[in-house]
């Protein structure tokens, strides 16, 4: 008997990578899955098609599994709405959402159109948003519900030219930190994860030089979507008693994150003014803060 059985697990963003994996092992786990995916290019914006997601659904089908297609958009309320309509009148029950469903559109900051900061905002942070809010009063009536939730190391640490993925992802940290919080006494959980995989979104990362070149042949090679995926079910396992984490999975490596947290004090009786903060305050704290570095600063050893 896998982790799931008897369980009903909606997946979206689930006809490629992460998604995809997280429905087929979701699936091998005894789970009814909910195959959501728009069916989309990785910059959204195009009709889609419902094609994608409905091999994933044969394949679990196939291999004597319980699976139904959904081709709405998480960007659009009716569409999580339609969602979780469509598992209660499939399957009778919903207990567990993973939503990695996204879009990039990197770029610049000072450079960056409107349209590109308000797409990524709406797939990634309302989409987030109108998945949790559609099922959320279900989930606590129930007393049973979990998600996993997708954010990046984009926004937790940070790089270049994606300001408005990191916006949304972090965005998505504080939305799960505070379902956690509100649905502890009624048994609803709510975890993120920040991925390392190769992706198609990751595929669309330019190859300028060498050394971006061998990072990407690294990722491609060390860090699979089935690696993530494998995190993303065991935090759905009703023995899972885990929420409001942050995580990271990389290649075979899992990560714990921080979340911020005070990390150095100062105190002047009579007030700070501005030249205080100057002579005194802020060098007080530089040994303290934070640099400018990439993930790649952070992340410097190879995946294993």
């Amino acid at each position: 008997m896998g982790l799931l059985e008897g369980k009903v697990v909606l997946v979206t963003g689930a006809a490629n990578g992460i998604g995809k994996e997280c429905a087929l092992i979701a699936a091998r786990q005894g789970a009814k899955v909910v195959v959501n995916d728009l069916g989309g290019s990785v910059a959204g914006g195009d009709e889609g098609s419902a094609g994608p997601a409905q091999q994933v659904a044969d394949e679990i089908k196939a291999a004597g599994g319980e699976a139904v297609v959904n081709s709405d958009s998480v960007a659009i309320k009716s569409g999580a709405e339609n969602m979780i309509a469509q598992a209660m009148d499939e399957f009778g029950a919903l207990h567990t959402i993973i939503s990695p469903a996204g879009i990039l559109r990197d770029g610049m900051f000072h450079k960056m159109p409107d349209e590109d900061w308000d797409s990524v905002l709406e797939v990634h942070l309302k989409g987030s948003y109108n998945m949790t809010r559609a099922s959320v009063e279900h989930f606590r009536k129930q007393e049973e519900g979990n998600y996993v939730l997708f954010t990046s190391t984009s926004g937790l640490i940070g790089n270049i030219g994606q300001a408005n993925y990191a916006a949304a992802k972090m965005g998505i940290v504080g939305l799960s930190r505070i379902i956690a919080m509100e649905g502890a006494m009624k048994n609803v959980r709510s975890n993120v994860i920040a991925p390392f995989a190769w992706t198609r979104m990751i595929a669309t990362i330019p190859v300028k030089d060498e050394a971006s070149a061998q990072r990407v042949d690294r990722m491609k090679n060390a860090m699979r979507a089935d690696q993530v995926a494998n995190f993303a079910v065991g935090l759905s396992a009703p023995e899972c008693d885990v929420s409001g984490q942050i995580f990271s999975v990389r290649g075979n490596e899992v990560f714990l994150f921080s979340q911020p947290r005070p990390v150095r004090g100062i105190t002047r009786l009579e007030g700070w003014t501005p030249e205080t903060l100057l002579s005194h305050g802020f060098p007080a704290m530089k040994g303290d803060m934070t640099d400018l570095g990439n993930t790649a600063s952070v992340f410097t050893w190879e995946p294993i």
